[in-house]
């Protein structure tokens, strides 16, 4: 039985601590690690864009996968794309090893059409071995490539390894609902979609068919309520515990300096020691600092819960 047989509610992405120095940060990954579990995840998935695996050393990468999973009481899933498939393997068939659950696999930049799309996840499956589950990103905002739901009905189809979807289209909510209908007609066997974009579009994304989020906003047991609101039919509490947060989950969104926003709500939350991240990476300004720090006593007003960080500022 794999892991996302059942996956539903939030698979918190995590952040990498670093120090001010660039080094790794490891007792705060491990307050990181319990925060995410004392705020109610189903799941962690780590090293994924926003947890800068690109900047890390391979040694550093297994160091942290192996203090997650060692710490860890809930699933945890890797992100072990890169640019070749021999790095891919190593890190996928070490995680497998140290306890990972799965993998997370995003397609390269490079692809375009429907059959290198489909191409590429057959080859990274061979890489990685087809007793590795693996969740498939689809992230086109990012990396600049379109999966159609024909596409990825077709790598579901061919490749039994695949157990989950992240969906991180954007416009995506009819993505959602073609996917549940194809699974409906008996079109596509059934997967958990789990959705990404910091949370943006959490308001009516499970109202389309997703089974919960896997994000990283700093207001990881927000997303625990709100999904459990949605699953308990509480639909207007739902979108009124999503539109206190929104200011904050916007101005996270912005392009280069979201990783820099959800570091510093974790810092005044008090779980990380440092919002650094490691060279290259954008910083906030004193003002924008300022204009965080704001939103999260506005916030304070109405969810108790970032009263501690309102404090902190």
């Amino acid at each position: 039985m794999s892991f996302a047989d059942d996956a539903k509610g939030v698979y918190s992405i995590a952040t990498t601590p670093f120090l001010p120095d660039g080094s790794l940060d490891l007792p705060s990954v491990d307050r990181l690690t319990d925060f995410y579990q004392e705020c109610g995840a189903s799941g962690l998935t780590i090293l994924g864009i926003m947890g800068e695996a690109p900047k890390l050393e391979p040694d550093e990468s297994r160091t942290i996968i192996r203090q997650v999973v060692k710490r860890a009481r809930v699933p945890v899933v890797v992100g072990v794309s890169a640019p070749g498939f021999a790095a891919m393997h190593s890190l996928a068939r070490d995680a497998m090893e140290m306890g990972a659950a799965g993998v997370m696999i995003a397609p390269t930049p490079s692809l375009r059409t429907d059959e290198q799309i489909v191409g590429y996840f057959t080859q990274a499956v061979e890489a990685v071995g087809a007793d590795v589950p693996f969740v498939l990103q689809d992230y086109p905002l990012t990396l600049s490539v379109v999966m159609s739901p024909s596409v990825i009905a077709r790598i579901v189809a061919a490749l039994p390894s695949c157990v989950m979807l992240k969906h991180e289209d954007w416009p995506g909510l009819e993505k959602i609902s073609k996917l549940r209908a194809m699974q409906e007609a008996g079109e596509l066997r059934p997967f958990p979609i789990l959705c990404g974009n910091g949370g943006m579009f959490l308001d009516f994304e499970p109202e389309r068919g997703a089974d919960g989020a896997m994000t990283g906003y700093g207001f990881p047991d927000m997303l625990v309520e709100l999904i459990g609101l949605h699953q308990a039919g509480r639909r207007d509490e739902a979108h009124d515990l999503f539109d206190a947060h929104l200011p904050l989950i916007r101005y996270e969104q912005q392009l280069g300096v979201g990783l820099a926003v959800r570091k510093h709500v974790l810092l005044r939350r008090g779980i990380i020691t440092s919002d650094a991240q490691r060279k290259p990476g954008a910083a906030l300004s004193p003002t924008a600092r300022a204009e965080v720090d704001y939103l999260l006593a506005r916030l304070a007003r109405r969810d108790p819960r970032a009263a501690q960080a309102a404090s902190a500022a």
